[in-house]
């Protein structure tokens, strides 16, 4: 579905949500207590500016006796096969983001990866798959990094650690051309990036990919990704304690300027390994 008609959609949702909210005599805060989230969500759904999740839709159906209507129209409006089900919302919720804060512990994120590096990343999660599908993961991703690219596009700031930099996704060759292409990203100012050294040794979430975004009239989300899962939550407690883990990360990682000599370096290492290949 293209992006318009997937809006049109969704704004159709907001507003099937309003007719049968206002229906049933209820404003946004006593839907919004009702399914556990503030009234000001609900009118963000009803705008179509905010997707709900899923467990929502299936309370909103409860609450207004709606025998699924919104369940179904979610999972046809949610279902995108570029993006796993568990990640798809979270694509949603990054196009709202004013401020997107990464945690990154083996693989480039992938509003920064190239190309043929995304390729060989989901080549090795998908060994057997088709090219065709291989190709449309690639471009779900690419279009996703049109963000960066807008002028309205968010404050991006990622720390990676350092094994990200040696690990040759691809060959050595696609690495190479992978981390020029950061290096560029950070000397044209469009993203922060910072490497978590292996001098740095442990600390307090190692293994963990973790990733914050903060929103101009919402509070701030954490998403965090296991084998084949992943977890959305804006709980305050969690967003507060994922907060404090990554500015502990942040602070021990190197400055902005020894993270780009430290990349360049890298990429330079990888070049040669691949003139020798």
């Amino acid at each position: 579905m293209a992006n318009g008609s997937r809006q049109a959609a969704w704004e159709f949702f907001g507003a099937e949500l309003k007719r049968r909210r206002e229906n049933a005599a209820l404003t946004q805060a006593e839907l919004g207590a009702r399914v556990f989230v503030s009234g000001g969500y609900i009118g963000q759904f009803e705008q179509a500016i905010r997707k709900p999740q899923l467990d929502v839709a299936q309370r909103i159906d409860e609450i207004l006796q709606t025998d699924g209507f919104f369940e179904r129209l979610w999972k046809k409006l949610i279902k995108d096969q570029r993006y796993a089900e568990y990640f798809a919302h979270t694509v949603e919720l990054e196009r709202l983001a004013t401020e997107i804060c990464e945690y990154a512990p083996a693989v480039v994120p992938g509003l920064l990866q190239t190309r043929e590096y995304a390729q060989a990343v989901f080549l090795a999660h998908n060994p057997l798959a088709a090219d065709e599908y291989i190709e449309e993961l690639v471009k779900g991703r690419m279009d996703r990094k049109q963000l960066l690219k807008d002028a309205t596009r968010p404050v991006y700031w990622a720390v990676l650690h350092e094994a990200v930099l040696r690990i040759p996704v691809g060959g050595p060759a696609i690495m190479a051309h992978q981390l020029d292409h950061l290096a560029a990203m950070v000397r044209e100012r469009k993203v922060m990036v910072q490497v978590l050294p292996f001098a740095a040794g442990a600390h307090p979430e190692m293994g963990k990919l973790m990733w914050l975004m903060e929103f101009e009239d919402a509070p701030p989300t954490v998403y965090t990704e296991g084998v084949s899962s992943g977890s959305l939550l804006d709980e305050p407690a969690v967003v507060k304690h994922t907060r404090a883990s990554y500015d502990h990360i942040r602070a021990a990682a190197l400055s902005m300027e020894a993270s780009l000599a430290l990349i360049e370096s890298a990429a330079e290492d990888h070049r040669r390994c691949a003139s020798t290949t």
